[in-house]
């Protein structure tokens, strides 16, 4: 009589192992689901980088060619309720620069809007899509650095904005002194 020594996999070693294979399985997903909702979000998070970033150089531009004085260079209310400059306080809906050519101030126009390329991914044909930033807000915050005599201050933009059910955040920090 022959004996076999044949041996395979017991049904614990399998239903072990396919558990182990579905939580890969699903991390993965995951990750690609991650993946997809951050590149989603690319075209606005470059806005928010622009945008954020044109605020502060027509700050230093206003600064640079005398159509501000040092001491507009502030917001309306600030730290001490009554600083006096020209920069609303509080995030504002990021609206076009008025005559001041400034944003975030009393005289900013209508909402912005943007054009990015359609699904010919060439910019400036008919399939472009014009996107209005509604859901965008902006705060430009100017503040006196301690210890400096009044003649630095900070200049903090933050845009805050909806990707899908996310909320999302961006901050520019500078400095700016009064010496064009």
């Amino acid at each position: 009589m022959q004996t076999s020594n044949e041996s395979g996999f017991s049904i614990v070693e399998t239903i072990v192992s396919i558990g182990v294979l579905t939580t890969g399985i699903l991390g993965a997903a995951a990750v690609l689901v991650a993946g997809m909702t951050n590149l989603n979000s690319s075209p606005a998070d470059v806005v928010v980088t622009q945008k954020a970033s044109q605020a502060v150089e027509a700050v230093f531009a206003a600064r640079d060619s005398h159509k501000l004085t040092w001491a507009q260079i502030r917001n309306v209310q600030g730290a001490s309720g009554a600083d006096g400059g020209i920069f609303l306080d509080g995030p504002q809906p990021l609206k076009l620069p008025g005559p001041d050519g400034l944003v975030n101030t009393a005289d900013d126009t209508t909402i912005e809007t943007v054009v990015f390329p359609g699904k010919d991914q060439t910019l400036g044909t008919a399939d472009d899509q014009t996107i209005t930033l509604a859901q965008f807000t902006r705060e430009i915050k100017i503040t006196d650095v301690s210890g400096e005599n009044g003649q630095l201050r900070t200049i903090t933009v933050t845009i805050t904005y909806r990707n899908g059910p996310t909320k999302r955040t961006y901050v520019l920090t500078t400095f700016i002194s009064s010496f064009a």
